[in-house]
C-alpha cells in the first residue's frame, strides 16, 4: 500500500476546476500530458522524450515540506472533466515576489482552463506576493496572450533553457503588480 503526502498548500476553486497540490495518483495522466513533445517543449524543466521516473520525482519535489515550488493539478473532475487539465507552479522569490508557470493538456488547449487558474491564483495570492513574473517561450504566443489577459505586462525579452529542446530559448518576460 502507498500513502500519499499530504501537502500544505491552499486549495483554489474555480468556476470549472480546483486547484488541488499533487498526488502520486496523478501520475499516470501527467506523464500522459508530459511526454507529448509539444507539451514538452514549452516547458523550460521537462525533458522530451520523457524518462523512466521523471513524473515520479517531478511528484516526489512537489510534495517535499521543503519544496522550493507550490504546483497545483487543474483538476476539473467535479465539473465533468479531467482530473487532470494541467499544473500551474508558484515559485516564491525574494522581496514579496513570486514567479508563475502552466501548462494545459493539449486536448484542453484554447478552452480558458489556463486563464482561468492563473486568473485564481492572482486572487486567491497563496504566496502573499506583491509582484508576479513570468516567461513565455516566444513560439509560444497562446500562453503570452494568457498572461496579458491577467494583467501581466510585458518587460522585455530574455531567454532560457528549455531541457527537451536541448538548447536557449528566447522568452518574453511579463510582469504584474498586485494591488
Amino acid at each position: 500500500m502507498k500513502i500519499d503526502t499530504i501537502v500544505n498548500q491552499q486549495v483554489i476553486e474555480t468556476p470549472r476546476m480546483t486547484l488541488r497540490p499533487v498526488r502520486r495518483s496523478d501520475a499516470g495522466l501527467l506523464e500522459h500530458y508530459i511526454a507529448d513533445e509539444r507539451v514538452a517543449r514549452g516547458t523550460r524543466t521537462f525533458p522530451h522524450p520523457l524518462p523512466p521516473g521523471a513524473i515520479e520525482a517531478f511528484i516526489t519535489r512537489a510534495q517535499d515540506e521543503n519544496r522550493r515550488e507550490d504546483v497545483w493539478v487543474l483538476d476539473g473532475s467535479a465539473h465533468g472533466h479531467a482530473e487532470v487539465v494541467g499544473i500551474l507552479g508558484l515559485t516564491a522569490l525574494d522581496r514579496d515576489q513570486s514567479q508563475i508557470s502552466y501548462l494545459v493538456a493539449p486536448a484542453f488547449w484554447n478552452t480558458g482552463f489556463a486563464s482561468e487558474a492563473v486568473g485564481a491564483v492572482i486572487e486567491a495570492n497563496p504566496h502573499g506576493f506583491q509582484t508576479l513574473f513570468a516567461e513565455v517561450f516566444q513560439d509560444n504566443p497562446a500562453s503570452a496572450r494568457v498572461l496579458t489577459n491577467a494583467g501581466f505586462e510585458y518587460i522585455g525579452d530574455a531567454e532560457a533553457f528549455s531541457v527537451a529542446r536541448g538548447a536557449t530559448v528566447p522568452t518574453w518576460t511579463y510582469l504584474r503588480a498586485v494591488a
